[in-house]
């Protein structure tokens, strides 16, 4: 059974930063794609960051700048740098990915159980 697990949300002030981490665990066959999104109260989910097909990052307007998303395939983990962090990029993030498991007959999304990020003074 496929896992994704975020950690590193919390509580920051305007202006501070916060790295966090999505890991993908279990039987896995291969990881085409791993992303970032985020949902505020009342709001759409909203994609944040992602890798394209070719390598390169696309990132949301609202965050060009201030995040970063990056990856370790050995480790099948991906992470979002975020920096100068806003009160309205206050949010539920989740690790999104596309994952081919055991179980499988073909890539399939998965996603995680979502890490709240608060930004406040």
């Amino acid at each position: 059974q496929v896992q994704l697990v975020e950690s590193g949300g919390g509580l920051v002030q305007p202006g501070g930063s916060l790295r966090l981490s999505c890991t993908a665990s279990g039987s896995i066959l291969s990881i085409n794609a791993m992303d970032w999104s985020r949902q505020a109260p009342g709001k759409q989910r909203e994609l944040v960051a992602a890798f394209t097909s070719g390598g390169s990052t696309n990132y949301a307007e609202s965050v060009k700048g201030r995040f970063t998303i990056s990856r370790d395939n050995a480790e099948n983990t991906v992470y979002l740098q975020m920096n100068s962090l806003k009160p309205e990029d206050t949010a539920v993030y989740y690790c999104n990915a596309m994952i081919r498991g055991v179980s499988d007959t073909y890539v399939r999304g998965y996603w995680g159980q979502g890490t709240q990020v608060t930004v406040s003074s």
